[in-house]
């Protein structure tokens, strides 16, 4: 298969080759998490794909969703706006074609694919709608989409300190574009001509040092940020750490699954 790393571009990600790879190693985490893998199986089976249908993963990262559903017979192609990350997909999954591009500008015709896919991409969008309509210009009628995402004011985490919790989390959400956007997928599909609407929650719940690299991130960007001292967020992430060793640390995320088919 082929990936395309050549292809014009008026924007990117603004993020350098160090800032993917280390990207890259926080994707691998998530998809690690207990019921990631559930996750992906499930917008999978919404999909509804025959074998041979062409797919798209928009925002696909480093590819893993694109290998499994080449895996599961589907002609998968991965869309990414950064080139190293299709660099990096391309190497990892040989099954799957991949190309630079955008939500925005698909490279597809109208009605090519009968798949869409895209995770965790729409809350950095500044438009989420514009890319909704593109969804729809490039799935054929009875195309299917499916929109994976968190709320990222819906962090739930046990601690000592409910109110310094809750400005950790809030200032995290406040440097996300569109961090409630998942609870207006359903919202976006409809607004978009999408029929067969549907929403299920899937909740992750890590109860062991896993969760520590999550919430050690939380901490960080709300540090960078101002929200909270350097001496708050040391404290909160060693009593996280602390939890973690005593088997009391306590971290559930809600995703949203929003699925719809193109009339």
């Amino acid at each position: 298969m082929k990936t395309n790393t050549n292809l014009d571009r008026t924007s990117g990600t603004g993020r350098t080759s160090e800032q993917t790879d280390a990207f890259i190693t926080l994707l691998d985490l998530a998809d690690g998490l207990p019921g990631a893998a559930e996750l992906r199986a499930r917008s999978y089976e919404l999909l509804g794909l025959a074998p041979g249908a062409a797919v798209a993963d928009v925002g696909c990262g480093a590819g893993r969703a694109v290998g499994e559903l080449a895996g599961r017979g589907a002609r998968a192609i991965g869309v990414d706006l950064d080139e190293r990350m299709i660099e990096v997909a391309g190497g990892r999954w040989p099954a799957g074609d991949f190309c630079v591009a955008g939500a925005y500008a698909l490279p597809f015709a109208d009605g090519e694919l009968r798949g869409y896919r895209a995770e965790k991409l729409y809350h950095i969008l500044d438009d989420p709608g514009r890319a909704a309509l593109e969804a729809r210009r490039v799935l054929a009628p009875g195309g299917r989409i499916v929109l994976i995402g968190q709320d990222w004011d819906t962090y739930v985490v046990d601690s000592d300190d409910a109110a310094l919790t809750r400005t950790i989390v809030h200032a995290r959400a406040d440097l996300v574009t569109g961090s409630p956007c998942a609870r207006r997928h359903r919202n976006l599909l409809l607004d978009a001509g999408f029929t067969d609407v549907t929403v299920e929650v899937h909740t992750w719940v890590l109860a062991d040092e896993r969760a520590v690299p999550v919430l050690a991130d939380l901490a960080e960007r709300a540090r960078s940020a101002g929200a909270i001292s350097d001496a708050q967020a040391e404290s909160w992430l060693a009593e996280q750490r602390e939890r973690g060793r005593r088997d009391r640390l306590f971290l559930a995320l809600p995703l949203f699954v929003a699925a719809a088919t193109r009339p």
